[in-house]
């Protein structure tokens, strides 16, 4: 099963501190990531994506998964008018897996101008610890889940678009 966390904050240089800070919990066996991101919107609302290439383990797939889901999160935020089938079945399948619509808005409602976000997806994480670590910089965390099975489905998905 893996963790979706997005973790909301007003400030950008405070998301860039969380950010280091889940790349210190990974290096210490905390957490097992399958992708990491800060999102920002700068003051004309203009989404910039800044991401980490060390992400240790992780495979093809899952890489493709959370290119996916990050797109779909942040990147086509009108999803509504699908363009092309396999786009359409898989934004249909992460609504059924915990990516719904709602949690998009979510997302959506935490990234205003000046604001930033921390997107983790985890395969593995221990919470009390993560959470612990994380609490100093505060910010309004949201969370869902998708199972093996789901996630396997959509990596299979994926696989079969390209």
């Amino acid at each position: 099963m893996s963790e979706l966390i997005v973790i909301g904050y007003d400030d950008r240089g405070v998301a860039d501190a969380a950010f280091a800070t889940v790349q210190d919990l990974q290096r210490d066996y905390v957490v097992h990531l399958n992708g990491l991101a800060v999102v920002s919107v700068d003051d004309d609302g203009r989404t910039h994506v800044d991401t980490t290439s060390r992400i240790v383990g992780v495979s093809a797939a899952s890489g493709a998964l959370w290119g996916a889901i990050f797109g779909i999160l942040f990147l086509l935020p009108g999803v509504g008018l699908v363009t092309g089938a396999a786009v359409g079945g898989l934004v249909g399948r992460l609504s059924k897996s915990g990516v719904d619509e709602r949690f998009r808005e979510q997302v959506r409602d935490l990234l205003k101008p000046g604001s930033a976000a921390v997107v983790v997806m985890a395969s593995k994480i221990t919470d009390d610890k993560f959470t612990a670590a994380m609490r100093p910089h505060g910010g309004t965390v949201l969370k869902t889940s998708l199972s093996d099975a789901d996630e396997k489905e959509l990596a299979e998905q994926l696989t079969g678009a390209q």
